[in-house]
């Protein structure tokens, strides 16, 4: 992969940078402010950007807003939020943008529950494949703050689980291994959930990424407020 690092501690880009590496992949670029961030995608079109909530001039949301305007502006590169922050007002908006033909994917993980480093690389390779990885953590401040339920009434608790676990980017394997239950069993309540939700198959929407969004209330993203607006939980 090609990818873009913006963290504004030099001491974790460059450790990011040094573990990416190692993996093979290429960082073509590694900038501290959401500006020089948003000025390397455009550049380099990378694959995937990982981004820092906090950053220079401000330290409140500068990195997640440049993220959303990244989906919204360069819809190929996937983006994976890092962060020490759940920033619930913008991670909708985050998940929301650009989810329709060519969007690569999205990611939210948290830096202090992130332990293995082929984890982290994994959740990356899979957002600049078109997938999601989430942190069981986002997903549940995200639900607790959604205000729109369409279609999930009519979900089995299973499918809920099941849904659940898609929302953190899992495989239908790792799902299957973690409910203890079949991967046709999975399979079957993946196609359910598809059914109920009203997704249809496509060849330019993502339906995995789509029924992620459905479930976590996250629809098209709002335009960006001019100043940030109050924080998150």
């Amino acid at each position: 992969m090609r990818i873009v690092i913006a963290e504004d501690s030099a001491i974790i880009r460059a450790g990011l940078a040094e573990i990416l590496a190692d993996q093979g992949h290429v960082v073509v670029a590694a900038v501290g402010n959401a500006e020089d961030l948003q000025a390397a995608v455009a550049e380099h079109q990378p694959d995937a950007a990982v981004v820092d909530v906090r950053m220079p001039p401000g330290y409140t949301d500068e990195g997640i807003r440049a993220a959303i305007a990244i989906r919204r502006d360069h819809p190929g590169t996937g983006v994976l939020v890092f962060s020490q922050y759940i920033e619930t007002r913008h991670a909708a908006n985050l998940l929301g943008a650009a989810s329709g033909s060519g969007a690569a994917g999205v990611g939210y993980l948290l830096k202090d529950r992130v332990g293995d480093v082929s984890e982290f690389v994994e959740a990356l390779s899979r957002v600049a494949a078109g997938g999601t990885a989430l942190d069981p953590e986002v997903v549940t401040q995200l639900l607790r703050v959604s205000r729109r339920a369409d279609g999930l009434g009519a979900l089995t608790a299973r499918e809920r689980d099941v849904l659940a676990l898609m929302a953190e980017g899992r495989s239908n394997g790792a799902i299957a291994d973690t409910l203890v239950i079949s991967e046709r069993a999975v399979e079957k309540h993946v196609a359910n959930i598809f059914s109920k939700l009203d997704l249809t198959p496509s060849d330019t929407d993502h339906r995995r990424v789509l029924a992620v969004l459905r479930y976590l209330g996250s629809g098209p993203a709002d335009p960006l407020p001019d100043r940030p607006g109050p924080r998150g939980p």
